[in-house]
């Protein structure tokens, strides 16, 4: 996958908010990775704020939702890790901000 699109598909990412914190899950560090296979299917490697994550399926589906409808993707799919587990230092500065985080 080129960088452009790449980035594309993090701008739209920028769009799906942890419902619980109100702030998207880039800035808030939980995606881990985006790959894309010959057939432009998208793998997203992304992880939760916590393991008992009530909103999990939420997020997920806000995932494939936004990104089903761009014309260079043809099927997306979500895995969930928690292997590195998520910590606020993965949190962007905008992120931090918004929720009063400190270092």
């Amino acid at each position: 996958m080129n960088e452009q699109l790449k980035n594309k598909i993090m701008e739209v990412l920028e769009e799906v908010e942890d419902p619980e914190l109100g702030v998207d899950i880039i800035n808030l560090g939980l995606v881990y990775d985006v790959e894309m296979d010959e057939q432009q299917n998208v793998l997203i490697t992304m992880t939760l704020t916590s393991i008992g994550c009530p909103l999990a399926g939420e997020i997920v589906e806000q995932v494939k939702n936004k990104l089903s409808p761009m014309e260079e993707v043809n099927e997306v799919d979500v895995n969930i890790t928690f292997n590195p587990p998520w910590g606020k230092e993965r949190m962007s500065r905008l992120a931090k901000i918004a929720l009063n985080v400190t270092d």
